[in-house]
C-alpha cells in the first residue's frame, strides 16, 4: 500500500480519530485515508493504528499524524483532515500546515482541516438530551416503581383500564 501512494497522482482525503483507554490511560490514533479511484469508486484505507503518549497534548497530535503523512508518502497530496473538535485537534491544525509544504495544499490550506460532522451532531444531540434528562429519569423511576412488584403491576394495569 505504501508504494500505491507514493505514485500516487489523486488528493487524499484523512480522517483521523484519537482516543483514551479508560482504566489504563493509554492513547490510540486512527489514521483513514480516504480517495476516489480512476473507476469514480471511494477507496478508504486504515493506514495507521498507532499508540500516542498521553496527554494527547498539540505537539504530540501534530507530530503523530505529520509521521503517519510522511511514511505514507501523503504529505504532499493531502485534499483535507478531518478531526474531531477538540481544541488541542483544533491548534495542532493550525501547526501542521508549517510542516507541510503549503504550495502543494489546495487553496494554500484553507480547508485542510475539516470538523467532524457526527462529532458535531453528536454533541448537539447531548445538549438536546441533557433538556429532556430530568423527564426522562421521572419515567424511568416510575417504572421501576410500578414494575417491582407483581401487586404493583396489577394495579397498575388495573388502573390503565379505567
Amino acid at each position: 500500500m505504501v508504494n500505491l501512494f507514493a505514485s500516487f497522482k489523486h488528493r487524499v482525503a484523512v480522517t483521523t480519530d484519537l482516543w483514551t483507554t479508560g482504566y489504563q490511560k493509554r492513547g490510540y490514533m486512527a489514521v483513514t485515508a480516504h480517495y476516489i479511484d480512476d473507476s469514480w469508486n471511494l477507496k478508504s484505507f486504515l493506514i495507521r493504528f498507532a499508540y500516542v503518549a498521553c496527554p494527547h497534548t498539540v505537539e504530540v497530535i501534530c507530530e503523530a499524524l505529520y509521521e503517519c503523512l510522511v511514511e505514507w508518502h501523503l504529505e504532499r497530496k493531502i485534499s483535507t483532515i478531518t478531526l474531531d473538535n477538540y481544541t488541542s485537534n483544533e491548534i495542532a491544525m493550525t501547526i501542521l500546515p508549517d510542516k507541510l509544504d503549503t504550495s502543494s495544499l489546495m487553496l494554500d490550506g484553507q480547508f485542510l482541516h475539516m470538523r467532524c460532522a457526527a462529532h458535531i451532531l453528536n454533541l448537539i444531540v447531548k445538549d438536546g438530551m441533557s433538556v429532556l434528562e430530568e423527564g426522562v429519569e421521572r419515567v424511568r423511576d416510575s417504572v421501576a416503581f410500578w414494575s417491582a412488584m407483581p401487586k404493583r403491576h396489577e394495579k397498575f394495569e388495573k388502573m390503565a383500564k379505567h
